[in-house]
């Protein structure tokens, strides 16, 4: 009888984190939600750059579609740049929890510890998808085209849940170490930073001098330009195997990271 029982608990476990893991994340996203504040920078933000960008630079494309070439090319970054800024937020949202004790209330409770982590960066993977087919359907209603079909539209998506996740999943080990939603907002502008250093808005084999070697060794780079490739020039496995492979190894670095510093607050509350 005991032998049958054993079984039975470790599988109710696995299913009680899931069901704590989907009950966090549903608060986290209902919670980023409910503050516009929040959420609103990351899509405006994007979509005025976009406008800006596309007045000024969709000369360069004047042989390639002109505008709606231009945003073709820029489809990606306006993704991207969006997910930077709003991944982030699950950092501010685990220090608030912080500071209003209410993280140390979990911590006391009955819950499996992992699914603190997995709740609030499963909610930024989440509204990164949302974010991420949102800005694809506006683009495309005003001429964007992506010429790797459907396959390609998932190979996106994908790359954009990723890429949310490893950045919720590096904004929640800094809330964690810190412990302060200031320290969260200050670091926030660096991960903002990176979209400009890259080859997002503007063709690297056109810029010259010292940017241009930021710019190519940028890992940005490379991942914007495989998802680009995906939507100017059509399906390509090894654009594909880049676009999932390179946010996947931030997923590692980031939700490691994460995972050591709550770690290291669960022994501090210990």
């Amino acid at each position: 009888m005991t032998a049958i029982a054993l079984p039975v608990a470790d599988h109710s476990y696995d299913i009680s984190v899931v069901r704590q893991s989907l009950t966090l994340a549903k608060r986290s996203i209902k919670s980023t939600l409910r503050q516009p504040p929040q959420f609103v920078p990351g899509l405006a933000f994007p979509m005025l750059l976009c406008a800006v960008n596309t007045a000024s630079l969709s000369k360069v494309f004047r042989n390639q579609g002109g505008t709606s070439g231009y945003l073709n090319f820029v489809l990606v970054s306006v993704i991207i740049q969006g997910v930077l800024f709003s991944a982030s937020g699950a950092g501010m949202d685990v220090a608030t929890d912080i500071q209003d004790g209410f993280l140390d209330r979990l911590i006391s409770s009955p819950l499996a510890r992992p699914a603190i982590l997995i709740g609030r960066i499963g909610g930024s993977a989440v509204l990164g998808f949302m974010q991420g087919s949102l800005f694809m359907v506006i683009l495309a209603l005003f001429g964007a085209r992506v010429m790797g079909g459907p396959a390609a539209i998932v190979t996106i998506l994908l790359g954009t849940v990723l890429l949310a996740t490893a950045i919720g999943g590096a904004s929640s080990a800094l809330a964690l170490r810190t412990g302060s939603a200031e320290a969260v907002q200050a670091f926030t502008p660096m991960f903002f930073t990176l979209i400009f250093l890259s080859s997002a808005f503007y063709p690297k084999e056109k810029m010259r001098g010292w940017y241009k070697q930021i710019v190519v060794h940028n890992p940005l780079s490379w991942f914007i330009e495989a998802m680009r490739e995906l939507v100017v020039k059509g399906w390509s496995w090894s654009a594909a195997g880049k676009a999932i492979g390179i946010p996947l190894v931030l997923v590692v670095l980031g939700v490691t990271w994460a995972g050591r510093m709550l770690a290291w607050r669960l022994r501090g509350a210990e």
